[in-house]
């Protein structure tokens, strides 16, 4: 079966999310900046008001590039170690979802090896700092070597439909030591081609609907995804 990932930006979203079918959620904060770290109060009010979909919780300091000082790093250790601590009445597999460059395009192995480490059980995904990375395929066994779940990716293109060739490629490289999701630009209209080309099994994609002055989640769009990826299995 395909795995949905919605990416939402606060408790309400995920729950609409969860209803229309989400598998799993991206939980973050500041999606103008390409998503930060949610509040401590939203992570643990997601694990207590959740019951299927599998929170992801994004641990990311602030928005604009990804390179990672030392003090950010201490911040998203704390992060981790909060989310790890927290109440998971459900027994929801929680995740968190982290990224770091150097200067020269390249991961940043000993922050993203501390973060892991400090992850402990949680699974871990590194984001789409990882298409601005210079050699994704040497990236791909660094993430591997690095002890990480997953990597969420459009192929270092606009789009997953633009980064269709790559993406199916990235995946025939790793084989099943890495999970490969597929992001950027998918949604009803197109989830059946991008899932075509690319051979992936995993999407991720924000549903976003203006309500009410601000962000929401479209739970109509969400039901219609998951209902395409459902019909291919």
């Amino acid at each position: 079966m395909i795995t949905v990932e919605i990416c939402v930006s606060d408790v309400p979203t995920a729950l609409v999310a969860e209803a229309a079918g989400a598998d799993r959620l991206e939980l973050c904060a500041d999606l103008g900046q390409g998503g930060t770290t949610p509040s401590l109060g939203t992570v643990e009010v997601a694990l207590r008001t959740l019951r299927t979909a599998a929170p992801q919780v994004m641990v990311r300091p602030r928005g604009g590039d990804f390179r990672v000082g030392e003090l950010e790093e201490q911040v998203m250790l704390a992060d981790i170690a909060a989310v790890r601590a927290l109440p998971n009445p459900h027994g929801l597999p929680v995740g968190v979802v982290v990224g770091a460059l150097t200067d020269d395009g390249r991961l940043d192995l000993a922050v993203l090896r501390r973060l892991v480490a400090a992850a402990g059980p949680l699974p871990v995904t590194v984001h789409k700092a990882f298409d601005e990375v210079d050699d994704q395929f040497r990236a791909l066994e660094e993430i591997i070597d690095l002890g990480a779940g997953a990597v969420l990716t459009s192929g270092a293109a606009p789009t997953a439909l633009d980064g269709a060739a790559r993406l199916a490629a990235l995946r025939r490289r790793v084989g099943d030591r890495l999970r490969i999701i597929a992001a950027g630009g998918i949604r009803s209209h197109n989830v059946r081609l991008v899932l075509d080309r690319t051979g992936a099994q995993e999407i991720h994609l924000r549903a976003p609907v203006r309500r009410d002055g601000r962000e929401a989640t479209d739970a109509d769009e969400v039901r219609r995804v998951v209902a395409a990826t459902r019909a291919l299995t």
